[in-house]
């Protein structure tokens, strides 16, 4: 990560693409993604048929009475991976607008701030939650979601300049509040050794106690999201003129500029509470739709929502399929795939100047 004001690189992909073009890659993409919500819900120990599982949805919709593995299908894995798409579509959007705000595609969601105070908040209620009754009452996902909140908080107040937010200065504030709340972390997770490795299981991510309240409070949180940021889609490519041509063009920096991070960090903050800290999907997504789609965020924004969910889902099924019945916490799969993307991509700059 740099500490200098991020600048704007030419890109070999093209700027625009052809509206029909648009519109095929995003119908081929809704296909890919009903296809892989079927199969993800298909496979598992017991494998079902794709006719259970439309059986099994009608029936839940309906509130039919359902049998055995359709009430698999119905409570045990329709939410799950249902969960997992809105996580994966909420990290994606949120690395997109993170990527647009600071004009760098190395940007994530995890930024300034939010995955450590999230962290912090959920160890600090499985360490100490057995003894404080207060804490247990609260609940990891809940302090969770406000920590990260209020981490993020803590680091734009600490970064502002009279009415103006640095870029400089916010990164550099969230590098150094992340390292305090990840220390802080670290400390409780050595000091409750009992509850380690609940606690690390936590930490990297996973989706094996999804619940419907979980879809619905996440989903209630993400689709306003997208479409109060696709309404600021111009401000987006506006941005990327840099501050003052965006300001000449009568955008109000500041004001977007706080707006598209709090909608941003809101959405992270309510994928972490339901999922622990899932690396590389706010990267590497919205990253890969940019090469596909060109820097419009109109068209890129929508897209990265749905790639980002497919692949959450797909990342998720390899984690309960690689070593079953054994789990695999999600948020290594996608550093696998995530970690050797980033380095390619650093390469590739390198390349570049």
């Amino acid at each position: 990560m740099t500490t200098r004001e991020p600048t704007r690189e030419p890109e070999r992909q093209p700027t625009s693409r052809p509206g029909g073009g648009q519109v095929l890659i995003l119908a081929a993409t809704v296909v890919a993604l009903v296809a892989v919500v079927v199969v993800a819900i298909a496979v598992g120990s017991v494998t079902v048929t794709p006719d259970v599982v439309m059986s099994a949805v009608r029936k839940g919709l309906a509130g039919e009475p359902l049998r055995p593995l359709e009430t698999i299908v119905w409570q045990l894995r329709f939410p799950r991976v249902l969960l997992a798409g809105l996580v994966g579509g909420a990290l994606a959007l949120a690395g997109a607008v993170f990527q647009g705000v600071f004009r760098n595609p190395l940007a994530d969601p995890y930024l300034i701030g939010t995955a450590s105070g999230a962290g912090f908040g959920a160890v600090l209620v499985m360490s100490l939650g057995a003894s404080t009754p207060f804490l247990a009452r609260v609940g990891a996902p809940v302090a969770a979601f406000v920590c990260a909140l209020a981490t993020v908080m803590l680091v734009v107040f600490l970064a502002r300049v009279g009415g103006a937010l640095p870029m400089v200065r916010l990164v550099l504030a969230g590098v150094v509040i992340s390292s305090l709340f990840t220390a802080g972390t670290s400390f409780l997770l050595v000091a409750a050794r009992e509850q380690a490795g609940g606690i690390l299981a936590w930490l990297l991510g996973g989706f094996g106690f999804s619940t419907w309240r979980q879809v619905g409070l996440l989903a209630a949180v993400a689709v306003p999201a997208l479409a109060l940021v696709g309404a600021f889609s111009r401000a987006l490519d506006l941005l990327q003129l840099g501050e003052e041509g965006a300001a000449l063009l009568g955008l109000g920096v500041e004001r977007t500029k706080l707006l598209l991070l709090g909608v941003a960090t809101l959405v992270t903050a309510a994928a972490v509470s339901v999922a622990g800290i899932i690396g590389f999907v706010g990267l590497i997504v919205p990253h890969a739709a940019r090469l596909a789609l060109g820097r419009p965020h109109g068209r890129l924004l929508p897209i990265a929502a749905l790639w980002g969910a497919g692949f959450m889902i797909l990342a998720d099924l390899l984690a309960r399929q690689v070593i079953a019945p054994v789990e695999v916490p999600v948020g290594i799969v996608t550093a696998l795939v995530g970690g050797p993307f980033f380095l390619w991509l650093l390469k590739g700059k390198a390349d570049e100047r």
